[in-house]
């Protein structure tokens, strides 16, 4: 005796057409807005038309007013569907056809140009796209966060085709002359980040330039995808800035990278260099066991964030002299920084707050992989770069004048902090 036993796949068909959340939210004036959009596109292209036949549609005379006006003679011959989306969603138009007479007496197709060909999505819909990927939102994620706008007409492979449009802009930035930017201050300093590189995930490093305007306006003048922060692959920053006709500045700001130092001294030497006490800082409490860190951020900030030159001086060598007794590491790690740890006392005291750090940069990283930590590995190590200048090219990251930029036409004076001790 045989039996047949058929599978119910009724719970898989009802869990597929399942309704959704939002599915049901109809919008009387979303739709409405829509089918008016498709209505006003329609009709602005075909005034297009128009004025290029110099007639209206079903008329075989040009326009009163227009007879003895040149123009271009043709035909009309049908329309084609086109699908478009735009912030008013997607939607299906009808896209009138022409063809135009030429002067070598053949036709030719006329072509509109508010809609262009092969064009899917308006200028506004890339850019919506392209900012949700600047808000943090990979593209994968784009596609869910947008179905409700695009009603699903949005995949990731078009974010990735969006995205790719930025590098017009990106390539023509970082090719722009730098000749007439009023730059009196540079900040520099680096930052790690993962890409995949020949499908591995690898760490490269992004290098930051940001220049001061004589207002104190700060404006991101470089940013470069190397493999690491040595001597070479700064100086191929520095050579580019200077290449593109970038002054000499008067005041610099850098992390402490070896590598950056000696870049500097090649192409700028002489201009006063203010390593970060922030940087510095760390690198005292990696010299010694955590139970001595916290006495040594209070001798140190209390030498730091002294009120005067004065102060600082004193201060400074009463922590060398404290430190070679107690942990003798510490104080030699101070001492190797040398007077570039205090240039910025060389400086009216209203500037010592910007100038003392390299925290610009620092916030700017932050931000940045606050962005990309959805994303974990970014595609590609020209993404990485591009995405960072994205971020304060569309407005999404601002930056403010310096502290104390109404003295920054004041120059360093020349005597360095004394550094006997």
């Amino acid at each position: 005796m045989s039996s047949n036993i058929t599978k119910s796949h009724a719970p898989q068909c009802e869990g597929e057409t399942a309704p959704q959340l939002f599915d049901d939210w109809f919008d009387p004036i979303e739709t409405a807005v829509r089918e008016r959009a498709r209505e006003f596109i329609e009709e602005l292209i075909r005034g297009e038309l128009d004025a290029a036949l110099a007639r209206p549609r079903y008329e075989r005379t040009r326009k009163v007013g227009h007879e003895g006006k040149p123009g271009m003679a043709g035909h009309r011959h049908g329309s084609r569907p086109r699908s478009l989306i735009g912030s008013f969603g997607p939607i299906e138009i009808a896209v009138p056809r022409a063809r135009l007479n030429t002067a070598d007496g053949k036709t030719t197709e006329w072509k509109s140009q508010s809609l262009r060909a092969y064009q899917r999505r308006t200028l506004a819909a890339d850019a919506l796209i392209a900012s949700c990927c600047l808000a943090g939102t990979n593209t994968r994620r784009v596609r869910r966060a947008l179905s409700a706008l695009f009603a699903g007409a949005v995949g990731k492979d078009t974010v990735s085709r969006v995205w790719r449009k930025v590098k017009s802009d990106w390539d023509a930035w970082n090719a722009r002359s730098l000749a007439e930017e009023p730059i009196v201050r540079l900040i520099l300093d680096g930052t790690v980040v993962r890409v995949r590189l020949d499908r591995k995930a690898t760490a490269i490093s992004l290098l930051v330039v940001i220049g001061v305007h004589a207002d104190g306006q700060k404006v991101l003048l470089a940013i470069k995808s190397m493999g690491s922060e040595s001597t070479e692959a700064w100086r191929a920053v520095l050579d580019d800035l200077i290449r593109r006709g970038l002054r000499r500045p008067e005041f610099l700001i850098v992390d402490g990278a070896p590598g950056l130092e000696t870049a500097i001294a090649a192409v700028w030497d002489g201009v006063p260099v203010q390593r970060c006490t922030v940087h510095k800082h760390r690198n005292l409490l990696a010299h010694a066991p955590e139970r001595l860190h916290e006495e040594i951020t209070a001798d140190y900030n209390d030498m730091i964030y002294a009120a005067t030159r004065e102060e600082i001086e004193a201060r400074r060598k009463a922590f060398i002299r404290k430190w070679r007794l107690k942990h003798r590491a510490v104080a030699d790690s101070l001492q190797e920084v040398g007077d570039r740890l205090f240039t910025f006392t060389r400086l009216p005291p209203s500037q010592w707050k910007s100038a003392r750090t390299t925290n610009a940069i620092e916030r700017l990283h932050e931000e940045f992989k606050r962005r990309i930590k959805t994303q974990t590995v970014l595609p590609s190590a020209d993404t990485a770069a591009m995405l960072f200048w994205a971020l304060l090219a569309s407005g999404q990251i601002n930056m403010r004048k310096v502290d104390g930029w109404k003295t920054l036409a004041t120059k360093p004076i020349d005597q360095p902090i004394d550094l006997a001790a």
